[in-house]
């Protein structure tokens, strides 16, 4: 047997090597293979290592990429890039007079043009970010002629210190804007009333953060001059039902601070002892009042439901007119009414009254529902919103009003909503039964 160390003979019975002491074994694969094992698995652990690190990065990818896009699949952002890409090209193309360039050759019309559109960006800018970015693009234009080699560095420098306040504004604007969503939320309903009979379901979904469409749904004293009751309560035999739908012209911050007032001379109004056709006479007069001379008007749709006897009366102050499925499948417009209110501080309203009966459905909806456009500019239309309404009821009155939003999503698809949208619907499910021999209260005085 040789020793593996020294290579000196040793006997077979022999356990150490006699010239240097070393140990030997009669299988000299032996610690062959234990070296080889030695190293396969010195090579597994390395290789492990590897494999958990690419993971490690692999899962902090992941991570960073879902915090950037907020667990937005990727066909989504492109939609939404394209989305907001086209909305921003025609906020900045309003200041574009294309007509002064008319009869000019293709060439120079279309520098001209973007002449324009970049002044129109320019001049959203504040002075000094106006001075900026005319720096940035100085140095650029040196850069690329070579004047000066250290051009590309500042000028992505410049654009991106532009791109830093640019954003500070907005992020400032949009918590802003968020708080105001948050308290424009506390001016209507999170429930609707509970009305024996009744099932009401109401949604919007502004254009921006926040909106100036309103929607309400509450209990009003009787004649026995009951509490007002808010969202949420309970009607007493003498309450009656009142229900608001309401758009201010206009969009955005303007329209929200109208929607804000107009709630709360509402509610006070309300509170009073006080006719259907009074409320509604007086909010005009407020509303005038604060219009700008017409400018800010608002139409609107005032209902007011007796839950004993089922009877309606209303006031459709030039809003889209509300649909009134019956049962049998009969359509009923909601027409009667005026002008907006906030044109004239003295017009007359017409009023409309009718019974509901069970199975009834009433939409009351504002022109963002059925003005909702594609990316071909087509309208939603009322055509489809009927078709959706007269289709048999299934489930609740909120699962019929969630299918109605999604339908009107599904049809604009990418396109960007330029409208406040907001629907209330009403469904009755109980019959009054006459047991006086009368007919049912319709009076508006």
């Amino acid at each position: 047997m040789v020793c593996h160390k020294c290579g000196q003979m040793v006997p077979a019975v022999a356990k150490f090597c006699t010239r240097c002491g070393a140990a030997v074994s009669a299988d000299p694969s032996g610690q062959e293979r234990s070296a080889g094992e030695r190293h396969k698995k010195s090579s597994r652990h390395e290789g492990s290592g590897v494999f958990d690190w690419i993971n490690q990065a692999a899962e902090r990818i992941r991570t960073s990429w879902e915090n950037v896009t907020e667990g937005i699949e990727v066909q989504d952002l492109w939609t939404q890039f394209r989305t907001e890409a086209r909305a921003s090209y025609g906020f900045y193309s309003k200041d574009v007079d294309q007509d002064w360039v008319e009869g000019e050759p293709r060439f120079k019309r279309r520098i001209r043009i973007w002449r324009l559109f970049f002044w129109a960006i320019l001049m959203k800018l504040s002075p000094s970010r106006r001075v900026l970015l005319l720096i940035a693009l100085a140095l650029l234009l040196l850069a690329l002629i070579g004047v000066l080699p250290l051009g590309w560095p500042l000028t992505i420098s410049a654009l991106f210190l532009l791109l830093i306040l640019e954003l500070a504004d907005r992020v400032t604007m949009k918590r802003d804007l968020e708080i105001a969503r948050e308290i424009q939320g506390w001016l209507v309903p999170k429930e609707a009333p509970k009305v024996a009979g009744l099932d009401i379901a109401f949604a919007t979904r502004p254009q921006n953060t926040v909106a100036g469409d309103y929607y309400d749904a509450f209990l009003r004293p009787g004649a026995n001059g009951a509490a007002l009751g808010g969202a949420g309560g309970s009607a007493t035999p003498h309450d009656r039902l009142l229900l608001i739908v309401a758009d201010v012209a206009g969009k955005s911050v303007p329209a929200a601070l109208l929607m804000a007032t107009f709630q709360a001379s509402l509610r006070s109004l309300a509170a009073a002892p006080l006719s259907f056709y009074d409320l509604v006479s007086r909010l005009n007069g407020y509303a005038c009042a604060h219009s700008l001379g017409g400018l800010r008007f608002t139409t609107a749709f005032f209902a007011e439901l007796d839950p004993a006897t089922r009877g309606l009366i209303y006031i459709n102050a030039g809003h889209n007119p509300p649909i009134l499925r019956r049962e049998a499948g009969e359509v009923e417009r909601l027409e009667a009414g005026g002008l907006p209110l906030g044109i004239k501080p003295d017009a007359r309203y017409d009023s409309g009254a009718m019974t509901l009966r069970a199975g009834d459905l009433l939409a009351v909806f504002t022109d963002g529902v059925v003005e909702a456009e594609n990316k071909n500019g087509e309208e939603y239309g009322e055509p489809r919103l009927l078709e959706l309404l007269s289709a048999s009821p299934q489930g609740t009155v909120q699962e019929q009003l969630n299918r109605l939003m999604a339908s009107v999503n599904t049809f604009a698809g990418s396109a960007r909503q330029h409208d406040d949208i907001t629907c209330l619907l009403l469904r009755n499910q109980e019959t009054w039964e006459d047991t006086s021999g009368k007919e049912p209260s319709l009076s508006m005085r």
